[in-house]
């Protein structure tokens, strides 16, 4: 049972969705980087809205994308604002061609 009135839980699921095109378009274009905390963000705010939809009309398997998608986003937020690389994560040398 969800606390947001079905037509609202859809709306703010449709907003989510709106919020990852946006993003991916953003990265498409170069306007932003997945090394920017703000990419993370984004995913994050979208994978919490399109959840809030799915609480007028439950999918298992998006519900599973969604919560995947906002620990992974949370978890680059941490990673991105404590300045750490991943483990293991091999850094690209500057006169290594592309």
């Amino acid at each position: 049972m969800s606390i947001w009135q079905p037509g609202v839980a859809d709306a703010i699921g449709v907003a989510g969705f709106g919020l990852y095109v946006l993003n991916y378009t953003l990265l498409t274009f170069r306007r932003i980087r997945t090394e920017y905390v703000v990419y993370f963000v984004i995913n994050a705010a979208a994978a919490s809205m399109v959840l809030i939809g799915l609480s007028a009309s439950f999918n298992l398997a998006s519900a599973l994308i969604q919560v995947f998608w906002l620990i992974i986003s949370l978890t680059a937020i941490v990673i991105r604002l404590r300045g750490q690389a991943p483990p293991g994560r091999l850094r690209a040398r500057r006169d290594a061609p592309p």
